[in-house]
């Protein structure tokens, strides 16, 4: 389960683009706090150092935070965060409260294990991660850092699917089968040899039946073709006394 930080913002007096620059100019970032069962939103400022740590750590938006709003506390998740174009610096961010009993979707990270067991990695295979997060319908109580996967007995061409990690109680993937999250392909020499073995019998095998098709069909030119029956051969010379065509004056 993922722990849950410690967060201090601060109201802010308005919403629009001229409060949202003041805040930036005080080395704030302008937020909104919104949901789990209330209709008010709450226009808050955090502080930009701060939350700049945060998003740098990779998992900012499935983190859990304790946000301090003037000294109220409310659980919340971070659901969005805009961050400059050019400084890639945080600009805004937007956070949902979560009551107890509160569900999230998510997209968990995926990890592996047993790569020194798996027999299709000694073999020389490559794992091939098809997906890298699984969207997870997750309990605010009960959200994963990650969910973990076990290689150790996956050979060449093998596949290791979602119903084959354990999961957190309450915590379900949101699509419905049984997906393939990664699995073990051969490697690229071995399927290049094996392409280049199948085109050399493709040719070897077309080559006799171009061979037989022209002696068959008695092409001129062919191996082995006889000459049709009163032609002569090629190259032979006109036969003896044989007459000459009249010659016009």
């Amino acid at each position: 389960m993922r722990a849950i930080q410690d967060l201090k913002a601060e109201t802010r007096s308005g919403t629009g683009k001229g409060p949202a620059y003041q805040a930036r100019q005080q080395g704030k970032v302008p937020g909104i706090l919104y949901g789990g069962g209330e209709s008010e939103q709450v226009p808050l400022q955090v502080s930009a150092r701060e939350l700049e740590r945060h998003v740098g750590t990779g998992t900012f938006l499935t983190t859990l935070f304790m946000l301090d709003v003037d000294g109220k506390k409310t659980r919340v998740i971070p659901r969005d965060v805009q961050l400059d174009p050019v400084s890639d610096r945080p600009v805004h961010v937007d956070f949902l409260r979560l009551p107890k009993g509160a569900m999230v979707t998510l997209a968990i990270p995926v990890r592996f294990k047993g790569n020194e067991s798996s027999p299709g990695l000694k073999r020389g295979g490559v794992l091939n991660i098809v997906r890298h997060d699984v969207e997870m319908r997750c309990p605010a109580e009960n959200i994963p850092e990650y969910i973990e996967g076990d290689l150790s007995e996956l050979d060449i061409h093998d596949s290791l699917h979602i119903s084959a990690f354990k999961l957190p109680e309450g915590v379900k993937p949101i699509i419905q089968r049984d997906f393939t999250v990664a699995s073990i392909v051969a490697p690229t020499s071995v399927i290049e040899e094996q392409r280049a073995a199948a085109a050399a019998a493709a040719a070897a095998a077309a080559a006799p039946v171009v061979e037989e098709e022209a002696v068959a069909t008695g092409a001129p030119g062919a191996p082995g073709t006889a000459p049709a029956a009163g032609a002569p051969a090629a190259g032979a010379a006109p036969a003896a006394g044989a007459a000459k065509a009249p010659e016009k004056k």
